[in-house]
């Protein structure tokens, strides 16, 4: 790391992190945190390498590799019932889709688990898997996992005769609000740069706070990026959760328990660990 900066970042580059995001980038001017924008797949790798030391990674990301992160507090993309922007597409119903081919998503570990858990566990089908031969493709299979906006591009061309909202599904057969990311930080940051971590702490909950009160304004603004109407852009925004309170953790854990039970997951994920180096600071 360069001797001018303190801390690297890493931020979900999809309008899902808006409410946060285009706060942040109007109210924090800190040369000294460097802010990386990507999707979760890219972000888990950099997080992992070592070239971020903390960021919105894949929950996915966490149970693979528990030893070396905590997570913060307060903070997650996450949602209970329809998320809106993670689907499967399919041409045909989900019940019918044994041995057939499914495209998943070459950018979010979570929602590629999560999908078989829902195909395999909930509907009681085998399809075979396939990842994508080029990003955003979506004709290899009978049935493609979109996520973020891929998928509401997707959503909006009605293209498939059936699509499934993956958080809606997982919240109908558990009751529980599903977690897709989590702010991990890397264990020795936690340790060497408390103080640096509780102020991005900080800054993150407020531009939050501050996204909220402006939902509306912050929609018109990134609508045209999908492209969406405004409308339509609020109202998915507003399903958007960002917190990480009880429920959600009742949450990730569970998806944690299967994970660890298809040994896709580490056992030492459970109990999920949330950084206490942040005591000191006012909330």
């Amino acid at each position: 790391m360069s001797a001018e900066v303190s801390a690297r970042i890493g931020m979900v580059n999809f309008i899902n992190t808006a409410a946060l995001y285009e706060v942040w980038k109007e109210t924090v001017h800190r040369a000294d945190w460097l802010v990386v924008e990507a999707a979760p797949a890219e972000l888990n790798r950099l997080l992992y390498e070592g070239n971020l030391d903390l960021g919105f990674v894949s929950s996915h990301e966490y149970a693979e590799h528990p030893d070396r992160y905590q997570l913060l507090p307060d903070l997650s993309i996450s949602s209970t019932g329809a998320v809106g922007s993670v689907f499967l597409f399919s041409n045909v119903a989900p019940h019918l889709l044994t041995g057939e081919v499914v495209c998943l998503s070459a950018q979010s570990k979570t929602s590629n688990e999560l999908i078989k858990i829902i195909l395999e566990d909930f509907f009681g089908v085998r399809p075979s898997y396939h990842l994508p031969i080029r990003v955003g493709s979506v004709t290899e299979g009978r049935a493609v996992l979109a996520i973020g906006d891929q998928a509401l591009r997707l959503k909006s061309q009605g293209r498939f005769p059936f699509v499934l909202d993956l958080g809606e599904v997982w919240q109908q057969h558990t009751g529980l609000p599903f977690v897709f990311a989590v702010w991990a930080v890397r264990e020795e940051f936690c340790c060497q740069q408390a103080q640096c971590l509780g102020e991005i702490h900080q800054e993150l909950k407020r531009c939050i706070r501050l996204g909220r009160e402006r939902l509306p304004e912050i929609s018109c603004r990134v609508a045209a990026r999908v492209p969406m109407g405004e409308v339509e852009c609020l109202a998915y925004l507003q399903g958007i959760e960002l917190d990480f309170g009880p429920d959600k953790m009742q949450g990730l854990s569970l998806f944690y328990e299967h994970l660890i039970r298809r040994g896709e997951a580490s056992p030492q994920a459970l109990p999920v660990k949330i950084t206490t180096r942040l005591s000191n600071l006012a909330a």
